[in-house]
Formats: C-alpha cells, structure tokens, sequence
C-alpha cells in the first residue's frame, strides 16, 4: 500500500478508538524502570530464581515488533536505553486491556507493568498484567532503511533515524561524554566556563564570513559570531586568566562532509601560557578523552588505523610542504617561484597575493590529505595569522599551530598578540586585504584594540572542533552524522 493508504487507515482507526473512549495521549504513567535497568538487574538471574521475585516493574516506550498467537503475544518496546521483550496474554490482562492491544499499531508508545521472567530459549521477558497505550502514532514507521535516497531521509527526518538506528543513538550518547569529558578536563585545571554573545556588532576572531542581522530595537547590523576569540581574551584582560567556553560558531560559508554553517567549537585561554604549553595540553585533552570512552589511544578510522600515543608528529607549515612535495626550500623563500610553483599545480593566485598566502594555498593542496597521525603543524605566514604573536626567530611568522589527524584540521592555537599597537597595524592589513576582494579577512574592532591597551598578560588560546572530534571517536563519515539537525537545501 502507499503510505498515504496507511495513514488514512491510521486515521480511521484512531477516530474508532476515540468513539470507543479510548485515551489516546494519557499522561498518567508512573515508569520505574529503563530496560536498560531491567537487563542490568535480572539479566544474569535464572528462571527460578526470577520466579521467586515478587518485584512488578513498568516500563515505557516504543513498540517495535509484534508476534501474535491468538489469545497471547510477543512484543518488542524500545526506550532510551534499548529494547526489551515483553509477553501479552489475554488470560493475563484482561479481555478489554487484550482488545485495546490487538488494535495498536508499531510505533505506538505503550506501558507495560509485570514481573520478569526468562523464555526457553534464555530471552528476558517481562510478562504483562497490564498494558496501556500512552500515545498513539499516525505516521506509520519507515520499512526500508538503506540506500543513498535514504541517507538523506535520515538527516532531514531525525526522528526516524533515531528510532530505528540505535548506532544513530550511540553516536549522540557518545557525543554528550565526550562534551563531559572535555569540560571535567578543563574544570579539573581551574579553567572557568563562561558564555560571550552569539550576536556581535564585529564579526572577528577568525578569517571566515559571517551571517548578518539586523536588531531593530537598537537600529544597528549585528552578526552570529564566528568566533568567540575576542570577548574571551577581553574577559583575560578582565582578570578571568584561566576562561573556557563549549558553543556554537556560525560561518556563511560551503558545505560539504566536514563543515557545516553552524558547527560547535571549545575555545579556551589561558594566561602566563605559549602555544607550545598548549600543544602537550592538547595531547593530554585528547587521549584522556580516549582513554574514558574506550580504554585505548587506537582508533580504526574509516578503515585506517590511528595511534594516539604521545608525543605527536610536529612540522613546520614550510617542512611539510617539503616533505610532501619533495620541492626545494627556495622555491618557498621567493614569491616569484612560489607562485609559477603554485600555478604549474593549477591553483589560481591573485596578482598582488603575499607570499605567506601562497604558501598556504600551495600546503592546502598538497599537505593536509597527507596528515592522517595527530600531527601539529607550526610556523604560519603572519599573512593568515591577524591575531597571533609574531615568531621572535622570524618576525614574517607567528607562534601557532594547527592540529590535523585524518587530513582534516582538528584544532587552531597561537600565542595571543597582545600588543596594541601590532594588532591596529594587523587589522590594517585585513582591511586593505578586503578591500581587495578577500571577503574572509578580519574586520577593524576598535573596541577590542582599546581593551588590549589596559594590558592583556602573556597569553595562549585555542579552539578545538567538537564536531571533527566526535566524528573520529564514533567513526563517522561525515559531519552531518554527529549533529542532530545539520543545515540542508531544501527538497
């Protein structure tokens, strides 16, 4: 039948129970039991040892599954903690609970209430006295779930994907502990959680474009923050020298298995620090995570394996791009080379375009695909750098790094730029960068550049993607697999 069939039917058949007095969505139901609980309590039991419990239990949730045999049934009913089997007999619950039961559909929220006991063939089972139905659904459940049509289904229908993936679950579960894990790590070091504005007058701490809105009360353009860089290390110069904060970023940028336009970051500061402190604090973040979840520092990544153990990989962005173009260092010391270099490999350079942008955009193609250990990559052109300290070796660098684990960045880190005047002149940079064309440099803030004169200490930050972090830990192809509700085109 069409589903439009089905649900018509589902109508029907609601509208007979209704003229029957059945309470379709009743609210009365006292739970007491997960079947999560139920399996963790009597799993390991015996029969006879089952059958000497006096203990009645009610659990609710989802019926998935019915085997009917005349006057008794086998149902499955999955909640949030997985599914479990429950045993309807007509002698047992009556003969109007029996006829209310025979004409539910899967998919129905139900209750049972019953003692617990185990099939011949070892199964737990929680043999109902009582059964209700707590909610009634029109929408029968998907039968097939496979394929490419379906793949987009999952992500535009989350609540379906939910009920019948429990892989879909863990995945979430997975993601909320790993989000514990990284906020009890940073508690346990004296990092303080704060919350800054999602909705700025500057969209700055980041080179990226931004969304913008319009506030009418106030009579003025705001933008969803890119980052929250900014009014994090004001909060540094507040005293605060020790901040965190786990929210969302939004960017007005592609989308593809690695971005999405809104994506959840941990961004943290901390005083009297260098991006190298932070390089080990990394380390140490990420394998204690991976430590908790799974008792190892190797994963299995999309079929690769990924060893975590300390200490990491390090190179510089130009020893990379050596290494994996096997070009000589000269070629990386003149702009002249480095742009015929870049664009013999077919890459488009602007007239005018800064070495250290083209020494990005030749390692951008080349080098990140190849960084599948946890690797830090260091020493970035001050070009693409507007916030960082300058390298005291090479002033034409900064003192960052960036993480990359599977060919995709995971982290962004620096030494903080904290003198004034250095950061208008950086500023001044992005804006003739804009003025050119270069939509993602980073705007003037004034604002900030006055809260930098009162005196930031010495210090290090970094951001680090929840998302990317959740997809390596849960083997996720791509991003859209680990949040709930990613951004689509419409149908």
């Amino acid at each position: 039948m069409e589903e439009s069939e089905l649900f018509k039917k589902r109508k029907e058949k609601i509208e007979s129970l209704k003229a029957d007095g059945i309470d379709l969505y009743p609210n009365d139901v006292k739970v007491t039991a997960t079947t999560g609980e139920v399996l963790s309590r009597f799993g390991d039991m015996e029969n006879d040892a089952l059958a000497q419990l006096n203990d009645k239990i009610t659990l609710a949730g989802r019926l998935m599954a019915a085997r009917k045999f005349g006057k008794a049934a086998f149902v499955n009913i999955q909640d949030r903690k997985g599914k479990i089997q429950a045993y309807i007999k007509r002698d047992t619950v009556g003969e109007d609970a029996f006829s209310l039961f025979k004409r539910l559909d899967i998919g129905d929220i139900i209750s049972v209430t019953g003692k617990v006991f185990k099939t011949k063939t070892g199964e737990l089972t929680v043999e109902a006295d009582e059964i209700r139905l707590l909610s009634k659904a029109m929408n029968p459940l998907p039968e097939k779930w496979h394929g490419l049509t379906d793949i987009e289904m999952r992500y535009r229908q989350r609540h379906l994907d939910l009920i019948v993936n429990p892989k879909v679950r863990e995945t979430f579960y997975i993601r909320s502990r790993i989000i514990q894990l990284m906020r009890k790590f940073m508690d346990d070091r004296n990092f303080l959680e704060v919350e800054t504005p999602m909705m700025q007058p500057v969209a700055g701490g980041a080179m990226a474009r931004p969304f913008k809105t319009y506030h009418n009360a106030l009579g003025m353009d705001f933008y969803l923050r890119i980052a929250p860089e900014l009014y994090l290390k004001r909060l540094v110069v507040g005293g605060m020298e020790r901040v965190y904060e786990i929210n969302r970023n939004f960017r007005n940028e592609g989308v593809s298995t690695f971005h999405n336009p809104e994506f959840t970051m941990m961004e943290f500061y901390q005083a009297y620090a260098t991006y190298e402190d932070l390089m080990v604090m990394t380390e140490e973040l990420i394998t204690y995570i991976l430590k908790e979840l799974c008792g190892s520092l190797t994963i299995n990544y999309q079929g690769t394996e990924i060893d975590f153990t300390p200490p990491w990989q390090r190179m510089t962005v130009k020893e990379a791009i050596i290494k994996y173009c096997k070009i000589d260092s000269d070629i990386l010391e003149d702009i002249e080379k480095a742009v015929k270099y870049a664009r013999d490999m077919g890459l488009t350079i602007k007239e005018g375009e800064p070495l250290g942008k083209v020494i990005m955009e030749i390692f951008d193609e080349t080098v990140e695909e190849n960084l599948v250990r946890p690797t830090f990559i260091t020493s970035y052109p001050i070009e693409v750098s507007p916030l960082s300290k300058k390298s005291a070796g090479n002033p034409a660098f900064v003192d960052r790094f960036e993480l990359y684990i599977c060919g995709k960045e995971i982290a962004n880190a620096f030494s903080e730029l904290n003198d004034p005047v250095d950061q208008r002149e950086r500023f001044m940079m992005q804006l003739e960068a804009r003025e050119a064309g270069d939509l993602e440099a980073h705007e003037m803030d004034e604002d900030y550049i006055s809260t930098l004169e009162y005196g930031m200490p010495p210090t290090a930050g970094e951001g680090i993607g929840i998302d990317r972090l959740v997809m390596l830990f849960t083997d996720s192809a791509s991003i859209r697999d680990v949040i709930l509700f990613p951004h689509m085109k419409k149908k």
